[in-house]
């Protein structure tokens, strides 16, 4: 339950450091940034596109990952948004091949999947007006 209180008091703090942009903006950001860890899941689980179910997921995931951050791009800076999308999926798809496909997580690759993480909320707190 803390740590709840800590997300919704961090972006709250967030739309106090761009007051032109609505949280709503940021969320539809996130929900593209998922899509992309989706998208690139599926492109593993679809065997080379020989996996009908799986790349049908792909064509969904990458159309609505697209579709989200498009509109981010409408009212957020396009820089700001592409950097903290891609972020997203790098560090979601990093994060899945470590739980999921039992990929290495050694020290130096947590140490900068921690400094992307870090790189993506500066982005988000710093980010100037679209227009």
């Amino acid at each position: 339950m803390r740590f709840l209180t800590y997300v919704k008091n961090f972006f709250a703090r967030s739309v106090y450091f761009c007051p032109k942009f609505t949280f709503m903006n940021w969320i539809i950001l996130v929900i593209a940034g998922l899509f992309e860890v989706g998208f690139t899941t599926c492109l593993k689980l679809s065997n080379n596109f020989s996996n009908l179910k799986w790349s049908l997921a792909f064509a969904i995931s990458i159309t609505l990952s697209f579709f989200f951050l498009n509109k981010a791009t409408q009212t957020l800076p396009m820089g700001t948004a592409y950097a903290v999308w891609t972020g997203i999926g790098a560090v979601g798809t990093v994060l899945v091949g470590i739980f999921y496909f039992n990929e290495p997580a050694n020290f130096w690759r947590i140490f900068f999947i921690v400094t992307l993480i870090a790189s993506i909320l500066g982005l988000k707190f710093f980010a100037g007006s679209a227009h």
